[in-house]
């Protein structure tokens, strides 16, 4: 279990590095929860970090856009452009965002250079149990147009640097594997020894 002890997990001797975590997948896969714990994680040592959800990027950076594959291409342009001037000023991003589209994930993958991207991988079916906003009954009723899995497609990542399947392991599973991954990345102090100092 990673520790949540108050010391930095970055060395007080190193800087840290600027990162994106990138985290997509189905609606209901889990991305957000997980995103949230990660996000709570660093906090709790201490790390520069920003949490960019989709929902909520909707709500204000891309609010008017809608849901066609053109506005859905501009959404993730517009993330991955606040993605990369946080993460060149040695920020970790984590971004929360279906992002069905393979060709532009790798766009923003191209624009950032320090990228993990994450695939939160839950069937559809399970996803549909998850769904407490009723999101997929309604798609399925034609009540919502463009949803993701319904009448849109979603395409998966070839080679992410990490998959979380969050329909076989717990939340805090999940949470461990990105820790670790965004671990590898940074000039950060050994868990152990964080947890055996407090």
């Amino acid at each position: 279990m990673i520790s949540s002890a108050s010391t930095s997990i970055v060395s007080k001797t190193q800087k840290q590095l600027g990162l994106t975590v990138w985290f997509t997948g189905f609606s209901g896969a889990g991305k957000t929860t997980i995103s949230r714990q990660v996000y709570q994680q660093l906090r709790s040592q201490h790390c520069k970090v920003e949490l960019l959800d989709g929902d909520l990027v909707r709500q204000t950076l891309t609010k008017g856009l809608g849901f066609s594959q053109v506005d859905r291409e501009e959404n993730i342009r517009r993330i991955g452009f606040v993605a990369h001037l946080l993460t060149r000023n040695d920020v970790i991003v984590l971004v929360s965002a279906i992002s069905p589209y393979r060709a532009v994930r790798q766009e923003v993958r191209q624009i950032i250079g320090s990228f993990i991207e994450v695939y939160v991988n839950a069937p559809i079916a399970v996803c549909e149990q998850r769904d407490v906003k009723g999101l997929y009954r309604r798609a399925r009723a034609g009540e919502i147009k463009h949803f993701t899995g319904i009448d849109d497609p979603y395409e998966p990542p070839l080679n992410p640097e990490l998959v979380c399947h969050t329909d076989r392991e717990t939340i805090a599973e999940s949470v461990t594997k990105v820790m670790n991954a965004i671990q590898a990345r940074q000039p950060i102090q050994d868990f152990k020894q964080i947890k055996n100092e407090n």
